[in-house]
């Protein structure tokens, strides 16, 4: 088992994740004791923003360290503890909250589907997303 980094960098499908958390100098914070919870976007899920948005956070790190940081839930919660979780709310690392809704699925925020949960990490879980999270402004 590895960290939430390795395991998300071997997994092959978070490569701008990947490049994001590094830009964004966080790579340190996640190979770190956690626990985490990240729900983590798949590349996929950053291909459905408008053209020209990856390229341009990361040019702006605090927007983008920002965002980053609404996909991490400080400790370590498994999708059987999310699923009780409906119609409530879990404070991100960003200090904003996200909703969570059970109905059809898992969602965050009403748009944004849980498509994979529950990937075991030394310092955490990861939760795969199919969008990713805007922070509140």
């Amino acid at each position: 088992m590895h960290d939430i980094i390795d395991t998300a960098v071997a997994a092959g499908s978070f490569k701008t994740l990947a490049a994001a958390v590094t830009a964004a100098g966080l790579v340190t914070t996640l190979k770190g004791d956690g626990p985490f919870t990240v729900f983590a976007p798949s590349d996929d899920a950053f291909a459905k923003l408008p053209a020209g948005t990856v390229e341009a956070l990361l040019k702006d790190i605090p927007k983008l360290t920002a965002i980053l940081t609404y996909h991490v839930v400080a400790g370590k919660v498994h999708a059987a503890e999310v699923m009780k979780m409906d119609g409530k709310s879990a404070k991100t690392v960003n200090g904003a909250e996200v909703k969570i809704g059970t109905t059809g699925g898992v969602k965050l925020n009403g748009s944004s589907t849980v498509t994979k949960t529950d990937i075991e990490c030394t310092n955490g879980v990861i939760h795969v997303i199919d969008s990713v999270l805007m922070p509140p402004t």
